[in-house]
């Protein structure tokens, strides 16, 4: 029962934090710090269902968009129009977005599993610089573009930015939501292209791990807590698209930047009082 309560929390945790801008990585960081809340205990396949979980949430909710991305590419290679053609430029939009996140997961992959990363001062320094971004961005950002008007040097900025996320505390979808403020992207039209963006990092990070567990097997109690987290975390990942991209629509990141704040404080004085710990 316990392994079950914490599949559940795990899988909502993950479908919250995974596209809130809050950082998902920081959040089970300090979740391990503070309360032995550990994703690894659970083994390779509960990891995997938990990021299956959210791609089939980000792939269910833009299905149509990327249907269309997908035949505009095919359609580029008999006729390439980057200029008129609104879906094929957000194709190689997203593309030139997820070259800098992959080619920098996978050569400094070491580093950010580092115990110099992983440390829930860096979580803290992070929860605030990102929330401090986010509050300049609303301020300098004209947010009146929208995501295929960008320039490919600008989707290449954003991918830098959403391989800033691998170190905790940053946050995918913050970082990358925050640099469209600063290019001037409406706050809904820069998370919409911060969703689509992750589906092949996702994936990526997801593929390269199903391989092995399907090789490995799992028993009885592996495949139910497999289940529990994909279901989980797809469910609540859905919603959490959902709700964003409508909040976003009328209301700031300043909510978001105090919340960050918020955590931030805590877990200094938690630190500094000598809470918690590996």
């Amino acid at each position: 029962m316990l392994e079950l309560l914490q599949a559940i929390v795990l899988g909502v945790v993950q479908g919250l934090t995974e596209f809130l801008p809050v950082s998902s990585s920081g959040h089970l960081l300090l979740g391990q710090y503070f309360l032995g809340l550990d994703q690894d205990r659970f083994g390779l396949s509960f990891d995997v269902a938990l990021h299956m979980g959210t791609l089939v949430a980000v792939v269910s909710y833009f299905w149509r968009d990327l249907l269309r991305m997908a035949f505009a590419f095919f359609r580029s290679f008999a006729h390439r129009d980057l200029t008129n053609d609104a879906d094929q430029r957000m194709a190689y939009l997203i593309i030139a977005a997820t070259v800098p996140a992959a080619l920098i997961g996978f050569i400094f992959e070491p580093f950010f599993e580092g115990e110099i990363v992983r440390s829930p001062w860096v979580v803290v320094v992070n929860f605030v610089l990102v929330g401090t971004l986010f509050i300049v961005g609303e301020v300098v950002g004209t947010r009146t573009r929208r995501a295929s008007k960008l320039k490919f040097g600008e989707a290449v900025g954003i991918g830098f930015a959403q391989a800033a996320a691998l170190v905790p505390g940053v946050s995918r979808s913050g970082a990358t939501i925050t640099l469209g403020l600063f290019l001037g992207l409406r706050r809904e039209e820069a998370a919409r292209f911060s969703f689509l963006m992750s589906v092949p990092i996702i994936a990526g990070a997801g593929g390269l791990k199903v391989g092995e567990v399907i090789s490995g097997g799992m028993d009885a109690a592996q495949t139910f807590l497999f289940i529990v987290g994909f279901v989980t975390s797809a469910a609540v990942g859905y919603v959490t698209i959902r709700f964003l991209l409508n909040y976003l629509t009328n209301h700031s990141l300043r909510a978001f930047a105090f919340y960050r704040f918020g955590v931030a404080g805590v877990v200094a004085v938690l630190l500094l009082l000598g809470v918690g710990g590996f």
